[in-house]
């Protein structure tokens, strides 16, 4: 009996990870796109969740919108690739970071909060670079070899 209650205390006293909450959700959608996380392939529509760790792609003749809970916006034109690396959005405790990986394809971004607050805090990842983020907005092509 002892041993069930000691096992019952240490159980009740674990933390229970909850389900990620939403970086983000698509806004719009023209054409094939879908969403990728934790495994799953989800055909993107308006008011798909976009989660850390999410691959965003878009087929051909197509386009996606995404706005993120800091305001951040990014917009992907033709067969695009992207992957948010990392989202984090704390600004009451000075946690702030965006990164993101473009494996290919375009995009235009639109500064949200994270980048007005920090700018060193957001980078876009690029086989052939980083992007800082220092302005406002900029649109970023990486092409296939």
């Amino acid at each position: 009996m002892r041993y069930l209650m000691m096992f019952a205390t240490l159980l009740f006293a674990l933390p229970l990870k909850a389900d990620p909450a939403p970086i983000g959700y698509i806004k719009t959608v023209s054409g094939e796109a879908h969403v990728i996380s934790a495994g799953a392939k989800v055909k993107a529509q308006s008011g798909t969740p976009v989660f850390e760790g999410s691959q965003l792609k878009t087929g051909p003749k197509s386009t996606l919108g995404v706005t993120f809970k800091d305001e951040t916006v990014m917009s992907f034109g033709p067969d695009t690739e992207l992957t948010v690396d990392e989202y984090l959005y704390a600004p009451s405790q000075g946690k702030l970071k965006l990164g993101s990986k473009l494996a290919k394809g375009s995009m235009n971004y639109v500064s949200g909060v994270i980048a007005k607050l920090q700018p060193d805090a957001v980078s876009v990842t690029t086989p052939t670079g980083t992007i800082g983020v220092r302005g406002t907005q900029f649109v970023v092509k990486v092409e296939e070899e």
